[in-house]
């Protein structure tokens, strides 16, 4: 069964990802599951730089197929901050909550209909002859106060169009069928079985 092993320390990330991939003839691995410790890079200017350098990373250290993502959340009254500082935005070291609380203190006052956001995800796929890309967006609005206790990072105050509760509030079958990872794992899903199939057939 042929490997693929994901680019991410981020064990809800991770987690995501192998339930979105389960049905793929192959092997998830992640990066506990190899003894190697790999420190991983995330300094590019947009999510397909951080993407690529981080599958290409775990690519260069194992010699296996590398899956990365590099996704965050987009407010445009913001000019799409914090986008790929997401992860860091209140901080190098912040804590999820210090970034929701950041970002919810420049957003105060802002009238509903001026709170448009969108969530992104960029998936990269490096391998021996792989070199590809997916994106997957999920657009909505940010909430003025945090609720829900499933989901990570943004998810207690992005309410995705079409709902009226969080990323946060939902269960993970209903965020899986909808959520911007989503929608670009079935993508990558369609790339990943013509490659493989190539793969087998060498």
């Amino acid at each position: 069964m042929i490997k693929i092993i994901l680019a991410t320390h981020n064990i809800h990330k991770a987690q995501e990802l192998k339930t979105l991939l389960v049905n793929l003839d192959v092997e998830v691995l992640t990066l506990d599951d190899i003894s190697t410790e790999i420190v991983l890079r995330e300094d590019g200017d947009t999510f397909e730089a951080n993407a690529f350098q981080k599958a290409s990373i775990v690519h260069n250290h194992t010699k296996l197929i590398s899956l990365a993502d590099d996704s965050g959340l987009e407010v445009f009254y913001l000019n799409g901050r914090p986008g790929v500082f997401s992860a860091r935005y209140a901080g190098i070291k912040a804590t999820d909550d210090m970034n929701n609380r950041k970002l919810l203190e420049e957003m105060r006052g802002v009238a509903p209909r001026r709170r448009c956001a969108q969530f992104r995800s960029v998936l990269a796929l490096v391998g021996d002859g792989m070199k590809d890309m997916t994106e997957g967006i999920c657009p909505g609005t940010l909430g003025e106060t945090p609720h829900g206790t499933n989901g990570f990072g943004y998810d207690p105050i992005f309410i995705p169009d079409g709902f009226d509760k969080t990323y946060a509030e939902l269960t993970a079958e209903e965020k899986n069928l909808i959520s911007h990872r989503a929608r670009s794992s079935a993508k990558m899903i369609k790339v990943m079985k013509s490659k493989l199939s190539a793969a087998y057939n060498r």
